[in-house]
């Protein structure tokens, strides 16, 4: 009996998850363009609105502790389709918001102050990528289940000058 419970907990604790199949095509990219702004806990609540529209006030209603502020869905569509639509196709480039590059590449990998820099606040965010035998490259994230199918292993160092992309520099392999 014991084991059903903890079963039950576990498939519960994932079964919010699943709903993100149901999102359209705009909507999957808005979400996992915010999600590494999203606490789990909204993630659930956005995931758990019957229809796009109730979604879509619940982004508009989180603000964001920024100055100037900021709703979570205005963090995205802010900008123009265009950069939407490179953000979603991960076209990370040099001159870039740090924002930006979390929403196109999620979370790094590892980050590093940088100091000796012209810019008053400098960091390196480093990001790991997998390349598959088809040309599919993905971000890796630490419970990937596609690693085994990786034919090439790489990683960029994004340079961030006062939160703008000044640098991205890839290299071979992982590192340490």
């Amino acid at each position: 009996m014991r084991w059903f419970a903890v079963l039950a907990l576990l498939l519960s604790a994932c079964s919010w998850q699943h709903r993100v199949k149901y999102l359209s095509d705009e909507e999957f990219n808005c979400y996992y363009a915010l999600k590494p702004f999203m606490e789990e806990d909204v993630q659930k609540t956005f995931l758990a609105y019957k229809s796009e529209a109730e979604r879509t006030a619940y982004l508009k209603s989180i603000n964001m502790e920024r100055v100037p502020p900021i709703t979570l869905y205005d963090l995205f569509y802010q900008y123009d389709e265009h950069i939407r639509q490179a953000i979603v196709d991960g076209a990370v480039q040099v001159g870039w918001t740090k924002d930006q590059v979390l929403m196109s590449w999620g979370a790094p990998y590892d980050k590093k102050t940088l100091g000796g820099r012209p810019a008053p606040r400098s960091e390196m965010l480093l990001y790991k990528f997998e390349k598959h035998e088809d040309g599919t490259v993905l971000v890796y994230t630490p419970d990937s289940k596609t690693e085994y199918k990786a034919v090439e292993r790489f990683r960029r160092e994004v340079i961030l000058d006062a939160d703008e992309v000044t640098e991205i520099v890839e290299k071979k392999g992982w590192g340490n």
